[in-house]
This record gives structure tokens, C-alpha cells and sequence, in this order.
């Protein structure tokens, strides 16, 4: 691809994996090209899945709540660039959470986004993302300590979801770390 329109037509309109699913899907990607910040999640939810806004759900709000800024500042698009691993919903895995984001996807078109958009800064979402970027590492080391991806400034979080309890009661200290993290945000939204 060689513009980011045509990325962003090409993503919207993607049914590269629709024999995978046995639901209905709209794939959801959020933002322009000079956004400042490049956040990457796992795979929309299934409600994100019929919104077609991207962590409008528990989650968002869980992280809008970490990062301290409003909707409006969250949601807008020179601002932050909202994308994930997968770009549509997977659908339900035996266990009763989420399947994993498919392969296919991020390999088809998250390199694409990352040559194309202009961010300053990654915000890396959950386990999975983190894996693909920093497949040697475990979460928890990355949580705490600034990485760097391109050259640039990357801020490793777990997922924020309402399920993902284990991890935040064998750490504590995330809460001081949110406190850093919420001064690095507030810098590139220019909201400090």
C-alpha cells in the first residue's frame, strides 16, 4: 500500500479471513496518519464489534481511567491511533474467553500501519501484542520499564480487561507505574 487512505479502505473493507468466523464481523482500525500515539491492542471485543469504536467497552474504560483523560481526548484521532493485532472481533474460545487475534491479520496489515502512520510514541496492549514485539520477554518486565520499538519511546501494559484480575493482584506496584505512564500520555496529548 502506498497511502494511508487507501490502507484504511483496504482494511475496512477486509474479508480475508471470513470463512474463520462464524459470526458477523466489521473490522475496526481508529485514527489518521500523524497521530501521535500508535496504540496497538489484541482484537476488539465483541461489542467494539458492533460499535465499530474501538475499546468502547469494559476495557476502554478501564484504560481511560489508567491513562486519566477524557473521551474526547482518547477518541480523537490526531491524538491517538487505535489498532490491534486482529482488526475484528475472533469470536469465543472453548475456555469462555476471546480466541486469540489470527495470525493472518497482523501479519497482512499492522507492518502496513506502522510504516505509514508518523506516531512519537507505542502504547503495547496485553500479552499477545506484547509477545509479537518482545517475544523473549515476559509481560511483567515489560510493564515496567520504558521499551523502545522503531526507535521509539513503547509503553508495554497488560490487557485491561475486567478478566484479567490474576495478573494485577500478583502485581501490586502496577499502581505506581500507572503514575508514570499517565505523565508520558499527558505529555503527547498536551493535556499536562
Amino acid at each position: 500500500m502506498k497511502d494511508f487512505d487507501q490502507l484504511m479502505q483496504a482494511i475496512r473493507k477486509c474479508r480475508y479471513c471470513k470463512d474463520d468466523f462464524n459470526h458477523e464481523f466489521h473490522p475496526v482500525v481508529w485514527g489518521h496518519q500523524n497521530a501521535k500515539i500508535m496504540q496497538i491492542g489484541q482484537a476488539p471485543s465483541y461489542k467494539v464489534n458492533q460499535s465499530l469504536v474501538p475499546f468502547s467497552d469494559l476495557s476502554g474504560k478501564r484504560l481511560l481511567q489508567w491513562y486519566q483523560i477524557s473521551q474526547e481526548t482518547f477518541y480523537n484521532q490526531d491524538i491517538f491511533y487505535l489498532t490491534s493485532l486482529a482488526h475484528c472481533y475472533p469470536g469465543k474460545a472453548a475456555s469462555g474467553g476471546d480466541r486469540r487475534p489470527p495470525k493472518c491479520c497482523y501479519q497482512k496489515w499492522l507492518h502496513q500501519e506502522m510504516q505509514l502512520v508518523n506516531n512519537e510514541i507505542y502504547i503495547i496492549i496485553g500479552s499477545y501484542s506484547a509477545k509479537l514485539f518482545f517475544p523473549d520477554q515476559k509481560l511483567s518486565d515489560l510493564v515496567f520499564e520504558n521499551q523502545k520499538i522503531n526507535d521509539k519511546l513503547a509503553i508495554v501494559l497488560p490487557h485491561p480487561s475486567p478478566l484479567n484480575m490474576r495478573w494485577f493482584k500478583a502485581n501490586p506496584e502496577f499502581e505506581n507505574r500507572l503514575v508514570e505512564i499517565r505523565k508520558i500520555i499527558a505529555f503527547y496529548c498536551n493535556c499536562n
